[in-house]
This record gives C-alpha cells, structure tokens and sequence, in this order.
C-alpha cells in the first residue's frame, strides 16, 4: 500500500529538523500505538533529505549486539570512522554527539522505551550526554516507542532521567475517516457503506491493519471478515502481542475488564460483577490514563464529577472488536474450530457494526468541526438508564444544539419516539438552545 496522508507530521518533523540544524541540537519524541506508522512517518519525512538519516531499533537482544548494528549503521550512513572497541551504547551516542559538532544528521532510535529492559541506565546516560553536547550540535534526535505506559514514564515522570528534556511530542494517531474513504476507493473503486463501515469496525484507521487487508484484495465487508477470522489471519493474535507488552505479568485481569467492557458492560458495577466481585477501580483508571486504552464518558453537560452515570468504553476500534469475537471465542480458536467462529461473526456482526456506526458519525462530526462539546446523552431513573440520545453537540456558537439518532436500516426509526425524547432533552438541558434534529444510518456515511 503507498503512504496516505500525515502531510501535518510531515512538516512539523521537517520544521523540527530545520531548527536542529541551523541552531542547536533538537530532541523529538514519537509515540502511538503499534502498527500505527511511527517507523513509516519518519522514513517518509526525510526521505529527500540533504543530510543522512540512521535509523538505530532496539531489539530485545544483549547490547553489545545492538552496539554491533549501531557501528554498522554508522558506517553505511556516514561513512565516518568509529572507534574499534566500543561496547555500550553511551559509548556509541557519546561518539555521534561528538561527530554532531560538525556534522548535520538525523538519528532515530525506535522502540527506544526496550532499553528499559535491556540497559536501563541509558537513558541517564543519554541525559548527561544531551544537556552536555545540545547546545554545540546538529543533531535532530528523534525518539519512537510504541509502549505508550513506558514511553510516558520516561518522558512525563519527573523522577525520570529524561524527563523535561524533550523539545517536542508527537503523538500519531489513526487515519481519519476522509483519508479511510480513499484508500478504499483506491481499492474499491465500488465500495459500497457496508464496505466502509466493516473497515471502519475492523480496523479503526490504524495503517497497518488497512494495508493487511488491502494488500490482500480484502476489500469488501464479507472479505473482510473473512479474512481477519480465518486460521491464518494476522489478527488473532494480535491483540495479545500488543497487550500483553503494556501489561505484563498482570495482563490477565485487565484482559478481563476488557472483555466484559466488549460484551456490553459498561458502568463500574457491571464491569466488576462480571469478573468476580474484585476491586478494579485501580485498573480502570491506568487503563485509561496510563495505557490509553479506554475512555471515560458522561451524559453530554453533565458535571465532570458525576460518578452515577460514567460508561467505560474500549477507545481503540480493532480492540474493540478483537475482544468482542476473537478473545471472547477463544476457546473455539484453540480447537481450530474457525468455521464456527466465523458463523457467530457474520450472526452477530449486523448489531455490533450499530454501535459502531454510532461511533462513526460521532467521529465524522468531530472530524467536521463547529462544536464545543460531543458525545451521547442519557440519565438515569429508577438505577437504570433511559432516555438514551446517541449523538448530542453543543455547537461553538452556544445557541444551538443537534440532537441525532443513529440507525443502521432507517425502516428502524420511530419518529414519534425520538421526537419525544427531543421535547424531553430540550426540557433538561437544552431549554436555551435552537435544535436541529437529525436521522442518521449507513446511507449518511
């Protein structure tokens, strides 16, 4: 698949690099889930560049093997001597700052949160070596990890070495829903909605997961899902391979808030009824804050303290869906059993795909922009939830308001009801504001 999009990454990298080499020393941080297209952006930023790039990836393996690959590198890009006996990576790094006196390169270091496990001392190192050499070099210092827990305690924790030294972070996130629509077009020139929301679904806009499927003519809902289920798909283990790495040893519990999230449980009580009465107040939140990987939502306008009425939502749509299909049926992947799987996929897809098709429009409104605030809105009577509103946005001018339904098949929709719940909505909290009411399914895509 070419390279989509990412033309504001592009030039904020490239402005960074101008800077680094006409005044001092820059220090950029790159972060974002993996498959997300970290290595990608940086090889596609600099690939006309006037001035040599190295590319260091840390491996999981001893150091004095990294450094081995690090001279290798050294050698092929610039073409400079480097010293015979160098055995540590502050000695390599010590080496480049010093070629950085009078020399103009780029140096990215990629999955750079492994040292944590191979030599942790390097980023104290890497410490000294940068406030002693960055006002007297040109190096544009670029730093990519994909373990989003680790790479924010290296970078955010004040106790860290490194911490405050980073001139710039940059987050990456998935493609937008414009950009999705024409890589599938590219692929699809026919695609039809259905098409687009299994995408949508399956994928979430991270790159990689889009290249699987289209540069394997996966291009159509069916395809799709076929594909992402079958006995040699890519995906099922995929899930695993990203989490496991955040979490570590205590992954099973977190699995299971995850699981439970998927399945439909959504408020504190449900999530711990489901998985055994446990205490996970804890979890959620490093699931949120720490590893990014859920979102805390309240009715729209409600108070940010209120607790009665949070709903935890898996943030990442491949998760999502991961958690939903392929963990929760993992038992039938045990037993080669695919068939079957793929029998309950295609049963259960159609009202999965709704609730995605909610977030879809949610998303495509954001993207559009002209609101202060977006999201859903409900209460709650009696200990349960009602009056449900899939999208509510407060618009920026403060005046008015749209209040939206969201169906998959418009033969759904009761008019009559949702009327109700506007006249409703307008009474609690939107009693000053003009509403535009609005029907939205697949064909709005």
């Amino acid at each position: 698949m070419r390279f989509y999009d990412r033309e504001n990454e592009i030039a904020e990298l490239r402005r960074i690099c101008a800077l680094a080499f006409t005044y001092n020393s820059r220090m950029t941080v790159l972060t974002g889930r993996r498959r997300i297209g970290k290595t990608c952006l940086v090889k596609k930023a600099f690939e006309d560049s006037l001035e040599p790039m190295l590319y260091f990836f840390i491996g999981r393996k001893a150091e004095a093997a990294l450094v081995d690959d690090f001279v290798q590198e050294i050698h092929n890009k610039l073409h400079s001597y480097v010293p015979e006996g160098l055995m540590s990576v502050r000695g390599v790094l010590r080496h480049l700052f010093e070629l950085a006196k009078t020399m103009k390169f780029t140096l990215v270091i990629d999955e750079f949160q492994e040292f944590m496990t191979i030599n942790p001392s390097v980023f104290s190192d890497l410490q000294n070596l940068w406030d002693s050499y960055r006002s007297e070099t040109r190096m544009n210092l670029i730093l990519s990890g994909s373990v989003l827990s680790m790479m924010r305690r290296i970078f955010t924790d004040a106790h860290e070495p490194l911490f405050g030294r980073a001139d710039n972070i940059i987050k990456l996130r998935p493609f937008k829903i414009r950009v999705m629509k024409q890589i599938l077009k590219d692929y699809n020139p026919e695609y039809t909605n259905e098409d687009l929301l299994a995408l949508y679904s399956i994928t979430g806009g991270i790159p990689k997961y889009i290249e699987l499927l289209c540069d394997n003519r996966q291009v159509t809902a069916e395809t799709m899902l076929r594909f992402t289920v079958s006995d040699m798909s890519p995906f099922i283990e995929e899930g695993r391979y990203l989490l496991i790495n955040e979490f570590g040893r205590d992954y099973g519990t977190y699995f299971s808030i995850l699981l439970a999230i998927a399945q439909g449980r959504v408020s504190q009580s449900e999530i711990t009824a489901a998985i055994g009465g446990m205490a996970i107040g804890g979890h959620l939140e490093r699931l949120e804050n720490t590893y990014d990987i859920i979102t805390k939502s309240r009715p729209v306008m409600s108070k940010p303290g209120s607790k009665n009425t949070v709903r935890f939502r898996i943030y990442d749509n491949f998760l999502q869906f991961w958690f939903r299909f392929i963990e929760r049926n993992r038992s039938m992947i045990e037993l080669d059993n695919y068939a079957d799987l793929l029998d309950i996929i295609m049963r259960d897809y159609p009202s999965y795909s709704g609730l995605t098709l909610e977030k879809y429009f949610r998303q495509k409104l954001m993207e559009e922009g002209g609101f202060r605030e977006l999201g859903s809105w409900w209460e709650r009577k009696a200990g349960k939830e009602a009056n449900e509103i899939d999208i509510v946005g407060i618009r920026t001018d403060n005046k008015s308001a749209l209040v939206a339904e969201v169906k998959r098949n418009a033969r759904n929709y009761d008019n009559k009801l949702f009327m109700a719940k506007v006249e409703h909505i307008k009474a609690k909290i939107l009693s000053g504001y003009e509403i535009e009411s609005r029907l939205y399914t697949i064909d709005d895509m």
